[in-house]
């Protein structure tokens, strides 16, 4: 539908109410496919249902995935911790029966002991190795061997087994300890082993003579002889047994039963994560088995991050868990803390892979099965939608009738339902139809009246009126406007009216933003050039013009011609500062013969004596310059001005008044109270209007009142008059004199009323319209007998080319 079609369907909406349902009718018959729109609706309503399933599937499998997989892992950890806790079990009761194997081993070993030394002599040089290898088998133990402490060592000097000869105990860490402790103390207390009276027997260990050999060895020592005895037994059919029946084996079968499990480890907190204990024992290197970081177990994938998490677990005394990939394998880890004698961890790692596989496996299944409740959902929704769409049809028949004119016919109502309820509003609408086509005839023909009364209405008025895109370009004008600029509408249209000035370019940008912004503009005063250059003084009122989406797209301009107000203006502010010029001339005149009296006696005094003085000569230039200034001042006064706003000191500007006056306020016995604002900002202001206000105000002071009197005036900071905000300058000027009765009061600043017998009533008019022009307020506050008050506060806001722009925003 074009742009000018909705322009007219919208101005009918205006006018005459809403759209009657005939014309909805021929719109949606002229635009609309119906039964493509009903097969559209079944086929939406169709997917809509299946889509609305899909969602609730999908959301299940995903629900259905994350629980799952959230319950997995939480059982997968909870297993661990009772495999670990299972395995702990196993190791106290492992490590209870080797206590209790080696507990006997070792009073088996002392029980050797005493019996050795009670066929042995006494002194370790009256024994032969022979008598050893005899007493060994006799006592049941695989040798014997006898230590004897020397000054820096313990060695073996005699044994059965001759390798075990010349065997330094210095470098066996704690073996060393309890040797010393036991020829000293004859008892020891080194933690290691089983102690016993006189007897300490070392654990479990791989033989120094010959580390192919794991033996458990005995030591007695009661200060009866000169040596220690040292039975010792192989142990290796211990090792055998714990790892066939022990730890291991549980270990062994849970991996069996659970291939899952990667790793179950057993770690030393003490070893793990250090560097191997190494041994040196007859030229082979060996890793001891009371010194290992990985006490049982397999330890076969390895990560970094196992040293913290070990200790972690050790600090906390609770499971450390995480999940975490090694060596490309998802894994689940679970660190289990073990408090005993030597505290140790339990490490069990976990292949997440399995959990995955498994929901994998579910997830499909279930995705095939929400796949096929979706197919059934789709084909029972269809049918569906067709048996709710048939009365839709009947409905959509008769409005297709309606369209074309038929609106008789009435539709079957077979329901009480919402179908139902439209098929009776339908047949409602078809026997209203008829009243509103006549309704609605008579509103286009008084339509058709009133656009006729307004477009002559716009064509005859006196004001230019013309309307610009948002591009700027010309759209429409009236006759006025081709009056008023001397361009035709048929000239102007399609493109910019190129009429401002120079300077008032930044002006218009800031006319058209703030309009842009949708607020209008009233009475803006500018100027424009016409077609034939002439510059013209007009009164602009603008506004925006919306589309029915609220959008700006144009702007109304309504131009009013006013260059002969403005020259009348500019002549009345003319004769008005002549008439105060005139007034200031013999005042002016008194004041500058009195420096030239100055000048005139310190000539004759320097003529008379041949020379001048230097402190004379600066006087005379100092007279000399207030000449000049009085003159100057005097002289703007006199001549037109061209207003030009600018920053100026309202200081300097009342001081520059106040010398134009002196002479005068002097004849009249007045004097001058004068209090200016230090910190004053500057004003954005026209000076010499403004000092023509403060002339007119402190004339009239002067002259109302009497002699011997001061005159107030004040210059200070203070709240703007129209936003009460801080930020505007506030100036006082206040008499003594007579004061002004009430009902003149009210009429201070008419055109030509004035009391004063050579006074023509313009002044006051005057200086309210340039405090006006300033944005400012002229208030004036008198009481018959107490003197009069004038208030003038003006806003100190910066202003530009387009300085009313702001006033009439």
């Amino acid at each position: 539908m074009s742009n000018r079609h909705l322009f007219d369907l919208y101005v009918i909406h205006v006018f005459a109410g809403p759209l009657s349902a005939s014309d909805m009718l021929m719109h949606i018959r002229t635009n609309t496919d119906w039964r493509a729109s009903v097969m559209s609706i079944k086929a939406k309503l169709s997917l809509a249902i299946s889509a609305v399933v899909a969602v609730i599937l999908t959301l299940n499998v995903v629900i259905y995935y994350a629980a799952a997989n959230n319950h997995l892992q939480k059982t997968a950890e909870q297993n661990l911790l009772h495999i670990a806790n299972q395995i702990r079990v196993s190791v106290e009761s492992s490590e209870a029966a080797q206590s209790r194997i080696e507990q006997s081993l070792a009073e088996k070993l002392r029980a050797a002991a005493i019996a050795a030394k009670s066929q042995l002599d006494p002194d370790i040089a009256n024994i032969s190795s022979e008598q050893l290898v005899k007493l060994s088998r006799e006592l049941d133990v695989n040798d014997i061997s006898l230590w004897r402490q020397t000054d820096d060592d313990i060695v073996i000097v005699k044994s059965s087994n001759p390798e075990e000869l010349g065997l330094s105990s210095k470098s066996m860490d704690y073996f060393y300890d309890a040797f010393r402790q036991l020829f000293a103390n004859r008892n020891t207390t080194v933690q290691e082993g089983q102690r016993l009276d006189h007897f300490w027997s070392g654990p479990i260990n791989f033989a120094k003579s010959n580390p192919s050999h794991i033996n458990k060895w005995g030591y007695y020592y009661d200060g009866t002889t000169n040596y220690m005895i040292n039975p010792f037994i192989d142990a290796k059919s211990l090792i055998s047994f714990d790892e066939q029946n022990g730890t291991e084996a549980v270990i062994r079968q849970l991996r069996a039963d659970y291939p899952e499990l990667l790793d179950i480890t057993g770690f030393d907190p003490r070893f793990f994560g250090k560097d191997p204990i190494l041994k040196f024992k007859q030229g082979e290197l060996v890793h001891n088995l009371d010194v290992r970081a990985i006490i049982f177990g397999q330890y076969t994938l390895k990560d970094g991050a196992d040293v913290s998490l070990v200790g972690q677990a050790l600090d906390s005394g609770q499971p450390v868990t995480m999940k975490t990939t090694v060596e490309g394998k998802h894994v689940l880890k679970v660190l289990y803390p073990v408090q005993d004698e030597h505290p140790y961890i339990i490490g069990v790692q976990f292949d997440m892979a399995v959990i995955a596989h498994s929901l994998i496996r579910q997830v499909f299944l279930l995705a095939a099965i929400s796949l096929g409740l979706l197919l059934l959902t789709l084909a029972f929704s269809y049918r569906l939608a067709g048996a709710l769409m048939r009365p839709m049809q009947l409905i959509l028949r008769k409005v297709n009738n309606m369209a074309k004119g038929d609106f008789s016919t009435p539709i079957p109502q077979h329901s009480k339902d919402e179908l139902g309820q439209l098929a009776a509003d339908v047949n409602n609408l078809g026997a209203s139809l008829i009243r509103h086509t006549s309704e609605l005839e008579s509103a286009m023909e008084e339509l058709r009246s009133t656009k006729g009364y307004l477009e002559s209405f716009i064509d005859h008025t006196s004001d230019a009126i013309h309307v610009i895109d948002m591009d700027r370009n010309v759209v429409q004008g009236n006759h006025a406007f081709e009056n008023m600029y001397g361009w035709s509408v048929q000239e102007a249209a399609g493109k910019p009216l190129n009429n401002v000035p120079a300077e008032r370019i930044q002006e218009k940008q800031l006319f058209l933003d703030v309009i842009s912004q949708g607020e209008p503009i009233s009475n803006f005063e500018t100027e424009r050039y016409t077609k034939s250059g002439q510059l013209i003084d007009v009164s602009i009122t603008a506004s925006p013009i919306h589309d029915q989406d609220g959008r700006i797209i144009a702007i109304a301009c309504i131009s009013r011609d006013i260059t002969s107000r403005k020259k009348t203006e500019e002549r009345l502010l003319r004769s008005e500062k002549l008439s105060v010029v005139g007034q200031l001339a013999a005042g002016v005149a008194h004041e500058i013969r009195n420096p030239l009296t100055t000048l005139r006696g310190f000539i004759q005094l320097g003529s008379s004596r041949g020379t001048i003085n230097p402190d004379h000569i600066s006087i005379m230039l100092a007279e000399l310059d207030r000449i000049n200034m009085i003159v100057s001042e005097f002289l703007i006064l006199s001549k037109p001005q061209k207003i030009r706003y600018v920053h100026a000191d309202v200081n300097q500007v009342m001081r520059d008044t106040l010398v134009l006056l002196e002479s005068e306020a002097a004849a009249g016995g007045i004097t001058f109270d004068v209090t200016l604002e230090p910190a004053l900002a500057n004003l954005y202001c026209e000076p010499n209007q403004l000092r023509q206000v403060f002339l007119n105000l402190i004339k009239n002071g002067i002259q109302a009142s009497p002699g011997g009197v001061s005159l107030s005036i004040r210059i200070s900071n203070g709240p703007d008059s129209v936003t009460s905000t801080t930020g505007a300058i506030r100036i006082e000027i206040a008499d003594q004199g007579c004061g002004i009765p009430p009902a003149d009061l009210a009429r201070l600043g008419e055109p030509f009323f004035t009391r004063k017998a050579d006074g023509h009533g313009l002044g006051l008019m005057v200086c309210q319209q340039i405090i006006a022009q300033h944005q400012g307020t002229l208030q004036f506050q008198s009481a018959v007998g107490q003197g009069t008050r004038a208030v003038i506060v003006l806003p100190n806001r910066k202003r530009d080319n387009g300085d009313n722009l702001s006033k009439a925003v």
